[in-house]
């Protein structure tokens, strides 16, 4: 295993390399910018909706293919810092600032692409136009719609207030603003009920909401506040999820619900958080029922979902999410559509490593489409989900379509459902270096690792 992470680390020092030879001789400093006063019409070859891991993947890949000159692919985000989300889940544990993990956006995009740093108002597709908050109006030949999902606190009642709240014992990984409160509450919190949530529906990262459990426990085990056995803990925990198992792919929830069985976590399955009423949760069971839960500490996930101006657009399937095909990625109604990432409609996990894979092909599909030719590459679904364990272990989970695993190091024997230190690295350092190091300039593939070459 330590060879691999060896292999990880040459790879790093020779995609620094190539970094150097694919930055033009300008120099990455500033994308073009457009400001809220420059609304004259613009056409563009491609115009990418969102600047977050997916748009930045393959904004970055395109300019590599060589096809395309300055200002013909531009971006529109309102966005002006750009965050490591999946590193939220360390800033919780206590291993990483959050203010590490984020970059001021334009200084992320290469000059050759044109940002537009404002919001969509709407998408009219029959007349490839996108429309502006500030009535800008750009045309394009091909559209790619990737602005992630939308993280809706409010929609549980109660949460925004108690997350929000400096003395309250409710915190929350998965916002900016909320996330820094995570380890406090958790180093403070003595004795009592620990619960934590996850919601029904659509997740970013379903693995989240247990991987900060794990960390507490872990911080609780070692202060010696925390034993296996509820009758003689000072602190118990409860996993209250929306799913009616530990995590959605099989081979690695039956490894969860042992851990979960042997370090006395009591799981509350099926079971969707609705309020937060003081120190009292409340759930809806899978049966309709109405359970209240008293809690001394609480970690909840918020619900999430489309950003208005997708749900609403005809871009949308019934969920609100870009319908577009599971393979190609191309939009089912609109050809010179694509989307990918959590804003799009593909029944896979919703995390970053899946972009690393749906990226590529989007890029190759989307330059075949330009040319004239049909799409020829083809999505399996790939996701991975590393997760946390304790400090210094990762269960390094690896899937495609159908809950089958689809793991990277099991041609070297090792069975990934068995949480590890080297997995552990991998998601504590080796990840947050490559994502600003490679990914969002368009050269990291994931599992296929360092992208040379992206005609």
């Amino acid at each position: 295993m330590s060879s691999r992470l060896l292999s990880l680390s040459l790879s790093a020092s020779r995609a620094a390399a190539v970094a150097r030879q694919s930055t033009p001789a300008t120099a990455r400093t500033l994308a073009t910018v457009s400001s809220v006063q420059d609304v004259a019409p613009r056409n563009h070859k491609v115009v990418i909706v969102g600047a977050g891991s997916a748009g930045l993947s393959i904004s970055h890949q395109l300019l590599r293919t060589g096809k395309f000159r300055q200002d013909d692919i531009a971006i529109v985000d309102p966005a002006q810092w750009h965050h490591y989300q999946p590193g939220w889940t360390l800033v919780g544990g206590g291993l990483k600032h959050k203010d590490e993990l984020k970059r001021p956006l334009p200084e992320l995009i290469d000059p050759k692409l044109k940002l537009y740093n404002n919001a969509v108002e709407t998408f009219a597709p029959h007349d490839n136009t996108v429309t502006l908050a500030d009535g800008a109006r750009l045309t394009y030949d091909q559209l790619v719609v990737v602005p992630g999902i939308k993280v809706d606190l409010a929609a549980i009642k109660g949460l925004q207030e108690a997350a929000t709240n400096p003395d309250s014992n409710v915190s929350c990984i998965y916002t900016y603003e909320t996330v820094d409160k995570v380890f406090p509450t958790i180093k403070r919190f003595k004795q009592g009920r620990a619960i934590f949530t996850q919601p029904t529906g659509v997740v970013k990262c379903a693995g989240a909401p247990q991987k900060i459990m794990w960390l507490a426990l872990d911080h609780w085990k070692r202060e010696g506040r925390y034993k296996p056995s509820a009758s003689d803990s000072p602190i118990t925990i409860t996993f209250a999820t929306g799913l009616p198992q530990m995590f959605g792919v099989a081979k690695y929830s039956k490894a969860l619900e042992e851990l979960r069985k042997e370090r006395g976590v009591e799981g509350l399955f099926a079971h969707d958080l609705t309020e937060i009423d003081g120190n009292t949760a409340v759930f809806k069971s899978a049966s309709g029922d109405v359970v209240r839960r008293t809690f001394d500490l609480m970690h909840v996930v918020p619900k999430m979902g489309a950003h208005a101006f997708v749900k609403n657009s005809p871009l949308a399937n019934e969920a609100g999410f870009v319908d577009v095909d599971d393979h190609t990625l191309r939009h089912k109604k609109y050809a010179n559509v694509w989307s990918a990432g959590d804003a799009s409609s593909l029944p896979t996990s919703k995390t970053a490593a899946a972009i690393t894979s749906q990226a590529p092909i989007l890029v190759k599909n989307l330059v075949a489409a330009l040319d004239g030719r049909e799409p020829p590459a083809h999505y399996d679904g790939y996701t991975s989900c590393p997760l946390l364990t304790e400090y210094g272990k990762v269960m390094l989970a690896e899937f495609k379509y159908g809950g089958e695993p689809k793991e990277t190091f099991g041609q070297y024997g090792f069975d990934q459902a068995t949480p590890r230190r080297a997995f552990y690295h991998l998601k504590k350092d080796f990840f947050p270096w490559v994502y600003y190091k490679a990914m969002v300039k368009g050269m990291w593939g994931g599992p296929k690792g360092f992208l040379i070459n992206t005609n």
